[in-house]
């Protein structure tokens, strides 16, 4: 009886360590699960939240210019002729390479040939030189601009250019081109600002060792004003609900395709970053691609919150979540009667209970017939 009393402490002790806790049900709410089908259909990616640096900014629009002066032209010492042209607008030149030769008017069999050279590397952006044509010094005949260094002209918001100074520093981004942001220095305002469009002039100057920047070319500055260590922030393109209540999709921590809609408190934002106050911790797994169509998404994906719950703790819940009681357990595997009988041609439970109610009814008429028997012969013994 100790032994006994002493086993079944122990299960009781031991039973709520293997107890699931309660699932909270704002996050069953809040749970959008898909299967595979579903998560590449709205192909959705995501970042780990971390801590990092974040930089205040002003935004502006721009335009790539080449550096006035960074050029030069070519032309001949001597008239004669255009014996053979090396380039054309657009080539790529290098510092000595032979770009015309002009055979010389002075005589001689076969006459002089000049080379005429580049004289530092470049592009050739004009060309006044056709093969065969006459040539003298008064004519330029190429045109060749030194793009190693570029210039960016930024409108800059004048309501925000008073905290922008020589030397401050911008993240250039390029819409025709891939690839990371490109950091240029602001040299100095522009003589002259922009009444009409209410900005000034900032000139910045970045680095085009590939040559892929041209003159014209659209860009976008954010130009930093501030800078802050440590800070908690996300894409913008996570960010989705209305204004005064922004929410954001975490990847949820043990469910197979399913993501939790979380509220969040917000901050400054700059650079296509919002700072996050409340309502994340670094290590969450944030939603960014795919963030706005995944708050149409959910119903009809084929799985339930029991279906990912079974295959992620692999043992069975109810429908709404929670663990299944052994109660429910045993309900669920008690076989189900029906009015048709069991598999197998047993008979009907309401059968069984009719004919024992029958028999028994009989025994008990018989009883008594068989006692008033015996009383009737011992009577006329």
């Amino acid at each position: 009886m100790k032994s006994s009393s002493f086993f079944l402490l122990s299960l009781l002790c031991l039973t709520p360590l293997h107890a699931e806790e309660a699932i909270d049900p704002e996050r069953i709410a809040n749970t959008i699960i898909l299967n595979e089908t579903g998560v590449k259909n709205l192909r959705l990616e995501t970042i780990e939240v971390e801590e990092r640096v974040f930089n205040e900014s002003v935004f502006a629009i721009g335009r790539v210019e080449d550096v006035p002066g960074h050029g030069y032209a070519i032309s001949s010492r001597i008239p004669g002729r255009a014996l053979k042209v090396n380039t054309r607008i657009g080539d790529r030149v290098e510092r000595g390479e032979t770009l015309i030769e002009v055979e010389s008017r002075q005589p001689g069999n076969p006459p002089p040939v000049i080379p005429l050279k580049a004289l530092r590397d470049g592009v050739v952006t004009e060309a006044k030189v056709i093969e065969g044509k006459p040539v003298s010094p008064d004519n330029t005949l190429l045109t060749i601009a030194d793009r190693t260094v570029m210039w960016v002209t930024a409108e800059i918001p004048e309501q925000r250019a008073a905290k922008i100074k020589e030397g401050t520093k911008a993240e250039v981004s390029f819409p025709a081109l891939e690839g990371e942001p490109v950091i240029a220095t602001l040299l100095r305002f522009g003589v002259e600002a922009d009444a009409t469009a209410g900005s000034i002039h900032g000139i910045f100057e970045l680095p085009n060792p590939s040559g892929r920047l041209s003159p014209g070319m659209r860009t976008e500055l954010n130009i930093i004003i501030s800078t802050r260590e440590d800070v908690m922030a996300v894409p913008e393109s996570s960010i989705q609900g209305d204004p005064s209540s922004r929410v954001v999709y975490v990847k949820d921590f043990e469910l197979e395709n399913a993501f939790v809609k979380a509220p969040v408190v917000l901050g400054s934002s700059s650079g296509g970053w919002v700072e996050v106050l409340e309502g994340l911790f670094p290590g969450d797994e944030v939603v960014t691609r795919g963030s706005y169509a995944l708050g149409f998404a959910g119903s009809g994906s084929g799985i339930s919150l029991k279906e990912a719950l079974d295959a992620a703790h692999g043992h069975e819940h109810n429908e709404d979540g929670s663990e299944m009681t052994p109660e429910q357990k045993a309900a669920k595997e008690k076989p189900h009667d029906d009015d048709h009988g069991h598999e197998g041609g047993s008979a009907p439970k309401w059968l069984i209970y009719y004919a024992s109610g029958i028999t028994l009814a009989f025994l008990i008429t018989l009883q008594q017939l068989w006692d008033k028997r015996r009383k009737e012969t011992s009577s006329h013994a």
